[in-house]
């Protein structure tokens, strides 16, 4: 599914919350959708999944309008969970998976697919309420997910889950992409972020302030800092015009060099400037990080 966002606004009282906003998502991508607490994000996601409407502007789904229809074919986990905690977990999930067009028999069968996958078979007849935390909220994924959803919205999906569960739920965001899904990662962490999207879109009081593939944002953001573990005691390192020294370790016999490639010397040139002198250990380029590149867009 594709998806597309154009010129979506809205407003809370004279508050703006989104301002022309356009974003466009091929399938089998994932968009990682960023931004300070109150930036907009939860605001354009209920939009997307028709639970509000915008003042103005409209969302498309491969070329057209999106209908009510489409809610069949979206998944949704929302920041704020909202389960039947007096339930079984199996009896409602087929329940929710019914809601969602799936047959009795199918949804049986996805569900138990889902359970296994996520290693909660166990906690099948249990009340929701008799989970922790990072059980329910693997309750709350297969919700999102058991009727095969071409769109699939992650609002935070995870917070609370210990490192093995995060990479588990990482694992499989990565598979319903490669089957097909559509998905947006709604998210502060922005290891998750460097780790699972193709593309990023960062609102900042209601507004797209930046948007791209990954590749091509950091490629914007270079730094042109390369970092040099190199041997040898020789011969003086000394500024050039062509470089600048930023830090420099203690005289030893294997040193780490610090500098800023001033005249946009190609990798190759500016490691030939010391290959004649010193054995080259090592040759890094610093790159900023995505929670450094939210930070400066932000501040900006």
């Amino acid at each position: 599914m594709e998806l597309s966002i154009q010129h979506i606004t809205k407003r809370f009282g004279t508050k703006p919350a989104l301002n022309d906003i356009n974003i466009r998502l091929p399938q089998e991508r994932i968009l990682g959708l960023l931004g300070p607490n109150g930036a907009g994000k939860t605001t354009l996601l209920r939009i997307i999944t028709q639970i509000i409407a915008p003042d103005s502007g409209e969302i498309l789904i491969n070329g057209r309008p999106i209908s009510f229809t489409d809610i069949y074919r979206i998944g949704y986990v929302p920041e704020e969970r909202g389960l039947y905690k007096k339930m079984k977990v199996g009896e409602q999930l087929v329940y929710l998976a019914e809601l969602k067009g799936l047959s009795s028999r199918e949804a049986g069968k996805q569900l138990d697919c889902w359970l296994s996958k996520l290693e909660i078979m166990h906690w099948k007849n249990k009340k929701l309420e008799d989970l922790s935390k990072g059980m329910q909220q693997k309750v709350q994924f297969i919700a999102a997910v058991i009727h095969k959803p071409d769109l699939i919205i992650f609002d935070e999906p995870f917070s609370g889950f210990d490192p093995i569960n995060k990479n588990l739920l990482k694992k499989e965001i990565l598979e319903l992409k490669e089957d097909g899904a559509t998905i947006i990662l709604s998210t502060h962490n922005m290891v998750s972020v460097e780790e699972l999207c193709d593309e990023i879109a960062l609102i900042n009081d209601a507004e797209l302030v930046l948007k791209g593939d990954l590749v091509s944002i950091r490629e914007k953001y270079k730094s042109n800092v390369f970092r040099l573990k190199i041997k040898g005691t020789g011969t003086a390192i000394k500024e050039t015009e062509k470089y600048k020294i930023l830090s420099l370790s203690e005289k030893t016999e294997r040193r780490e060099l610090r500098i800023l490639n001033v005249n946009n010397l190609s990798n190759n040139e500016l490691l030939n400037l010391f290959t004649d002198c010193f054995e080259i250990l090592s040759f890094e380029e610093e790159m900023l990080s995505m929670n450094d590149i939210f930070l400066q867009t932000v501040a900006k």
